[in-house]
């Protein structure tokens, strides 16, 4: 170990950027395609396309290789995307056979079919097998595509460590050593490389280290049985520290002797750390992992809205063009289906008097079915609320605490919450400030702790100036009562604000903190993914 190597921050700690683009590997293989050669087989290639407004563009650099006469086609060559869960992006896959060069040709009988989807879809099912079309949607004979999707990027990369220490050996005259960790990777030359150096415990010789966060890479460049040196040491400010001791472990044997717990030495006398150890996942980890995201939509139905029969009104119907409400709704609703296997989404209302008493209700199905408040698909929900108009009578006051409680106590489920099976997003969609916003305060502190994140979207121009206190980006909400939320689960935007943009846009805003939210919550319960990913070691 020489001066001159390289020191990592004793304050930082962390491995790696503090945010980096999620990136998603695609594999691609065929099965059973036409073949459209005379005297040999088919030479397959793939070529990925997407769509940004409106038009088809193939991805730069990403087709894969020509694999030569094979009508079962395994790709090596990995298709490579940034990932964002708060847009839909639309994929294409065409699949064509090739002809001497690589250039594809433009003969209909070198199209051997093609398939288009999103990409959320993909990560959501992990793996998709999909029948290749020609054009006009014809089936191409029994020819399949399927896709492998993995992340390569993110925090399923990183672990998060901490270590202690117990009865060190008082290296100090006059007081106790104040000891500090070095971790050091050992390299295939036997050089050693600085991984981390903890802060300095001062007068202390049962040392706990503050814990943190470095990638695989950095650790053991991704080879779990790699030797990892980690020595302590009795701070001296003019750095002649002394040795305390150390230690040589794998970081599969730290895992082993760990199993997220703290560990005893089992000979005090050599004074080694113990340490303790969990992985720390990604949004996609959860999402490959089977978490289902499920949708709820709540509508406001008060009479600030107007008369849906009037073409003033934010709830009118105009057959060219959708209102508000709509917007919003498909905007965000057509992100989060694709993480829904049944694409079956809940419809709510509030603030309206239904039938057949023509009772005001805050928390009512749209569907006017109380046993089954889903609608089928983005779709079933659109005609759902285009239904139900006629047969109410808006009316008021606008109370969204009845839903929030509602939903979040589907959240928390009849048992305690043991797997990350399922997430819950509820976009509450109204027309003017909460009338009930104290009960809403305890309503968001009390969702906060179940698997659930709120989206509210202000339609119309009403000033929704106090609307504000319910998103804590400027601040903790708190409830009546001054208890605070344990963790940030909404956020609010006026629908105005992106009535010159695209309903995408919108979309974009109100779910950027969503996968976020989500390893928040199941990394509070210490909850891992149902089927944890494993992750190939990559050369670098």
């Amino acid at each position: 170990m020489s001066e001159s190597q390289e020191a990592s921050s004793p304050v930082a700690g962390i491995g790696g950027p503090a945010a980096c683009v999620t990136k998603v590997e695609l594999r691609v293989s065929c099965k059973s395609l036409l073949d459209r050669d005379t005297l040999n087989k088919s030479d397959p290639c793939v070529m990925l396309m997407v769509q940004a407004q409106g038009q088809w563009t193939e991805v730069s650099l990403d087709r894969t290789e020509v694999i030569k006469s094979n009508l079962n086609p395994v790709f090596a060559k990995v298709l490579l995307l940034d990932y964002y869960f708060e847009e839909v992006q639309k994929l294409r896959f065409e699949v064509y056979d090739i002809h001497g060069t690589h250039s594809i040709g433009t003969r209909d009988d070198d199209f051997l079919g093609g398939v288009e989807c999103t990409l959320g879809q993909i990560v959501a099912q992990k793996k998709m097998v999909k029948p290749l079309l020609l054009k006009y949607g014809k089936y191409a004979g029994k020819s399949t595509i399927t896709i492998h999707a993995e992340e390569i990027s993110g925090n399923n990369g990183y672990v998060e460590l901490s270590f202690c220490a117990k009865k060190l050996d008082d290296k100090d005259l006059f007081s106790k050593s104040d000891p500090f960790l070095e971790i050091y990777r050992v390299n295939d030359d036997g050089t050693e490389q600085l991984v981390h150096r903890t802060e300095v415990i001062k007068n202390n010789l049962n040392p706990v280290w503050e814990p943190f966060k470095v990638s695989l890479i950095s650790l053991c460049s991704c080879d779990e049985d790699r030797k990892l040196r980690c020595l302590v040491w009795d701070y001296d400010s003019r750095g002649k520290h002394d040795f305390i001791g150390e230690f040589y472990a794998t970081f599969k044997e730290m895992q082993k002797v760990s199993g997220g717990n703290k560990v005893s030495e089992r000979d005090p006398r050599s004074h080694m750390p113990a340490f303790d150890l969990h992985r720390l996942y990604s949004f996609l980890d959860y999402i490959m992992g089977g978490c289902q995201i499920h949708f709820t939509v709540a509508i406001d139905f008060t009479a600030s809205n107007g008369d849906p029969r009037n073409s003033c009104s934010l709830h009118y119907i105009n057959p060219y063009q959708p209102n508000e409400y709509l917007k919003a709704l498909i905007a965000v609703g057509e992100i989060c289906q694709d993480y829904d296997s049944d694409k079956r989404f809940s419809a709510l209302g509030f603030g309206a008097r239904i039938p057949p008493n023509y009772e005001v209700s805050h928390d009512f199905a749209i569907n006017f079915n109380p046993d089954d408040d889903e609608c089928e698909e983005i779709q079933g929900v659109v005609e759902a609320y285009q239904n139900c108009l006629p047969k109410i009578q808006l009316y008021g006051p606008t109370n969204v605490a009845p839903i929030i409680n509602r939903i979040a106590k589907q959240a928390a489920g009849k048992e305690p919450i043991k797997d990350a099976s399922r997430y819950h997003i509820l976009l509450i969609l109204t027309d003017g400030v909460v009338t009930d916003m104290a009960d809403t305060r305890e309503a968001i502190v009390r969702a906060s702790y179940q698997p659930l994140s709120i989206i509210i979207v202000g339609v119309g121009n009403a000033d929704f100036t106090d609307m504000q206190i319910l998103d804590g980006d400027d601040g903790v909400l708190r409830s009546p009562k001054g208890e605070p939320v344990l963790r940030d689960i909404v956020q609010f935007v006026p629908f105005r604000d992106f009535k010159t943009a695209s309903p995408a846009a919108l979309a974009k805003c109100v779910l950027a903190e969503v996968p976020k939210q989500v390893v928040e919550y199941f990394s509070h319960k210490v909850i891992p993914p149902m089927c944890p990913v494993t992750h190939e070691a990559k050369s670098s």
